[in-house]
């Protein structure tokens, strides 16, 4: 059900099951290509295949990645989150594939290009489904197998796809090691907890999924039956808890790396805490990571929690008894504020065992004495907890953790019951307790559990993650004792802070009773609280100051989140990196509001001194995006960039050696040239002695211009001035934005001679440029882009001379249908069709003498072959034609 996190697989049937049915996997179309390693320091290939596969009368789209490498590996199914497909998993899958491993990916059921209707991991379709991959995968030559029909092989996923890991292990006895993350462990217990109906959640679910008739019929009847209702049946539980891994629970006895989050209120702390005593109690290794992230937003941790994933499979896959997979139990915690961008400072915490939910309680005497509230009619207004859907805005629920709160409680709909000031710091770990009475004026009763840590001054109040606890108390109506089990959470309460046990009628996330109700309710009894002291924290806490801000320093960081993401504290400078102008790993940036789409996804390159590098790509490649990171005017969600070593942030010292063109200069029409330039330095406030600004006026060729006002000059100067602006100080690196827009061809020369000036001095120039002629003329070295992705980087004479590319001359000019049979040859990457005939890219060990004789085959009218020149046409070669 995961709305954000790539990770899905299906479950498996037992082999002799599966073989009793007579069922197989039928490749119905496959073509396969060879996809270079990103990363500039890591040249290793992967093998892709990409296949559609026919299941049981459904089509499932595939793809495969390999090790470049011959020789037998473990294999790895990776399955995707709810609403994604196959391709959110192919950064992860082609990593693995580096470093030993045959993965396969697939969209499951009703998802990406795959057919058939949501099941929600029904054991008869996305569950039987996994068998067959594994089936497939035991036929395949690269991967590692135990026996005959079974391959060594693990499931990885998150959210949807880490029940359908969970669901492989209890159905298919093939699969060897599982690393299941934020999922549930009982479905029917996640969206109806204690017997209330999670009714926004389930409807961004439903939504997600394309709407109620993409699911299953029973599905749909179900859903719509319980959300008109407001109350779960037993008959939804039963369809729920059969698609679970609860029901297989028995027969989960693999090795197991449970991921969940903290800051989640659709899978709570609660599901990995079931899914760890079920599988512990088969004998099987189980460790517990809680992350910082979740459903809700926060930190998902992903570079972490996929080294960790990696570790994982390399003891119990490849059978390295060396790999440290970390401590049994670990949980990030948030250490404070970083004072320099306002985000929350993480650091581990571990144990040396899982202590569970409700390890060495301590008893926390509250006061207050019966109280009165009101359910209103049509349970409106709700009060206010997390705000499901709107975690990946900028991770909201996380406010608690900087003393910022979000709940709201409506006066007449809750009641309250406080501690004393605490006399000493305490740490919550696991899920708190407590008995109160109930009496209804109703025979149902449905309230909201929560706990609050309250500030010494008595008004600020802080949620933790967000969560409560829902609870329907049936026969209340003569009054009934009812033991609450609060959400589980890891929290820090400071001394002088109270706790304070609220329960409210409404929520927004929830179905409460229409009806109009009165509640009385009364405590009997302490708050009963974990403290799981075995848990160390690797650094120290901060100081009780930087977690209480006062209330303008909580506005800000509200406002930050909003619209950013949380990051950890900056890097240390790389030294051996500080001669490089430009290093880029991983950089990863997601339209807002959107979780699977990219404007820029895992970008890797690297720029050395005295370049010219030409950055290309076609509309909508995300090379302005990547430039604007690159200054710090926005902030990756993955990854990063180091200039000269140090990591980019805003503000950080090292953009003092950046400068940038990028969307035009402003200037004063009414001031000189040089005026303009030198009010432009005083405003950054460094020395004029600085400037250079007799150099950068010299490179930038604007003579005797100078001295005349800004609105005399044509377009051409202005750009010419808008780069010395740039080019003031001289620094280091330089980076221009489209820099000949507007300019007439003696225009663009000129501006191509002024680059190439800069550059000679052993200085360095990023340019991003459509020009793709004048972008050949004046670079060194080029990066191609397409739909945010690396498509090739290099020196600008090997992309253009690539031996891999040729151009076919053809007596007439070809229509497509022959492109298409021409690029589906053996061999051949791509065809592309030009005024001449044909741009062909090779595959490796593709040849020309075997082009040629495949295209007599195809009678094809050539009459030459040779390689291409152009940059223009690699360009178009590259990207597809996309352009």
């Amino acid at each position: 059900m995961d709305l954000r996190l790539p990770a899905l697989r299906s479950l498996l049937r037992r082999p002799r099951r599966l073989l009793a049915a007579g069922a197989a996997v039928v490749v119905l179309a496959g073509a396969g290509t060879w996809t270079a390693a990103v990363a500039s320091d890591d040249t290793r290939s992967v093998r892709r295949s990409d296949q559609v596969m026919a299941v049981d009368g459904v089509r499932l789209d595939t793809s495969y990645f390999t090790p470049a490498g011959a020789g037998r590996h473990p294999a790895v199914l990776l399955a995707h989150g709810f609403g994604g497909s196959k391709d959110d998993m192919r950064r992860q899958a082609e990593d693995l594939a580096r470093d030993g491993y045959a993965v396969l990916t697939w969209s499951a059921r009703g998802f990406g290009g795959s057919t058939g209707k949501i099941g929600l991991n029904d054991p008869k379709g996305e569950v039987a489904d996994v068998s067959r991959l594994v089936d497939w995968l035991a036929r395949q030559p690269q991967v590692r197998l135990d026996k005959p029909g079974d391959p060594r092989v693990g499931v990885a996923g998150g959210s949807y796809g880490g029940a359908i890991s969970l669901l492989a292990a209890g159905h298919d006895q093939r699969v060897d090691a599982i690393a299941p993350a934020i999922t549930y462990w009982n479905l029917a217990d996640a969206l109806f907890p204690n017997g209330v109906f999670k009714k926004l959640w389930a409807g961004i679910f439903f939504n997600t999924g394309g709407g109620c008739a993409k699911f299953q019929p029973a599905l749909c009847r179900m859903y719509d039956r319980v959300a008109e209702s407001g109350t779960p049946d037993q008959a939804a539980r039963k369809l729920l808890q059969e698609r679970s891994p609860s029901a297989v629970g028995d027969r989960i006895k693999v090795p197991t790396l449970l991921v969940q989050g903290q800051t989640d209120s659709l899978f709570t702390l609660d599901q990995a805490d079931a899914a760890q005593k079920a599988i512990r109690a088969n004998g099987a290794p189980v460790d517990v990571d809680w992350i910082a992230g979740g459903h809700d937003g926060g930190d998902m941790e992903t570079s972490r929690v996929e080294g960790r994933v990696r570790a994982w499979f390399d003891r119990y896959l490849k059978g390295d008894k060396a790999t440290d997979t970390g401590p049994a139990f670990r949980i990030t915690r948030t250490g404070g504020i970083d004072s320099t961008d306002g985000t929350a400072q993480l650091r581990g915490a571990s144990a040396a065992a899982y202590p569970g939910l409700h390890d060495h309680r301590r008893a926390v005497p509250l006061t207050g004495g019966t109280q009165h509230i009101a359910n209103p009619a049509g349970a409106t207004p709700p009060g206010v907890s997390a705000l499901p859907g709107l975690g990946g805005s900028g991770g909201l629920s996380r406010l608690s953790a900087l003393g910022v709160g979000l709940s709201l409680d409506f006066p007449g709909q809750y009641a309250t019951f406080d501690s004393a000031p605490l006399t000493r710091d305490l740490q919550i770990t696991g899920a708190p307790t407590a008995t109160v009475h109930i009496t209804s004026t109703r025979d149902d009763a449905v309230l909201f559990g929560k706990v609050y840590d309250v500030g010494p001054d008595g008004t600020r109040q802080v949620l933790p993650a967000q969560l409560v606890a829902p609870f329907r108390a049936t026969g209340a109506k003569a009054g009934k004792d009812v033991t609450v089990t609060l959400p589980a959470i890891d929290h820090e309460v400071r001394k002088g802070h109270r706790l304070r046990l609220a329960l409210a009628s409404t929520d927004l996330g929830y179905a409460s009773p229409a009806a109009p109700a009165t509640y009385t309710v009364s405590l009997k009894g302490d708050l009963s609280v974990p403290t799981a002291p075995a848990v160390s924290t690797a650094a120290a806490p901060l100081p009780a100051w930087v977690w209480w801000l006062p209330a303008a320093g909580a506005v800000a960081a509200l406002a930050l989140l909003l619209t950013t993401r949380r990051r950890t504290a900056a890097p240390a400078p790389d030294p051996e990196l500080a001669e490089v102008p430009l290093v880029i790993e991983g950089l990863s940036k997601r339209y807002a509001g959107a979780t699977d789409r990219y404007a820029v996804r895992d970008l890797s390159f690297r720029v050395e001194k005295g370049q010219v590098l030409g950055l290309l790509g076609p509309n909508g490649a995300g090379k302005t995006t990547t430039l604007r990171m690159l200054m710090g005017l926005i902030r990756p969600d993955e990854g990063e960039i180091r200039v000269f070593g140090h990591v980019i942030r805003p503000g950080a010292s090292v953009l003092s050696r950046v400068g940038a063109f990028v969307e035009g200069a402003g200037f004063l029409p009414h001031l000189s040239g040089r005026e303009n330039l030198e009010l432009y330095w005083r405003a950054t406030g460094r020395p004029p002695e600085d400037a250079h600004l007799d150099e950068a006026l010299e490179i930038a060729g604007l003579g005797d211009a100078l001295a005349r006002a800004v609105r005399t000059y044509s377009q051409g100067m202005r750009q010419r001035l808008a780069i010395a602006q740039a080019m003031l100080g001289l620094p280091d690196l330089l980076i221009l934005d489209e820099p000949t827009n507007g300019l007439d061809p003696p225009q663009i020369r000129e501006m191509r001679e002024v680059m190439i000036r800069y550059a000679a001095g052993g200085r360095t120039v990023i340019v991003s440029s459509h020009l793709l002629a004048e972008v050949e003329q004046s670079c060194t070295h080029l990066v191609v882009m397409d739909r945010g992705r690396l498509v090739q980087a290099g020196p600008v004479r090997e992309i253009v001379g690539s031996g891999d590319t040729l151009l076919v001359g053809t007596a007439v000019p070809l229509e497509e249908p022959v492109a298409e049979k021409v690029g589906a040859l053996p061999g051949v990457a791509s065809a592309v069709r030009t005024d001449d005939g044909l741009l062909v890219r090779l595959e490796p060990g593709g040849t020309a003498e075997r082009l040629v004789a495949e295209l007599v085959r195809l009678e094809v009218p050539v009459a030459s072959v040779g390689p291409h020149r152009r940059l223009e046409d690699a360009f178009l070669t590259l990207i597809g034609g996309s352009a």
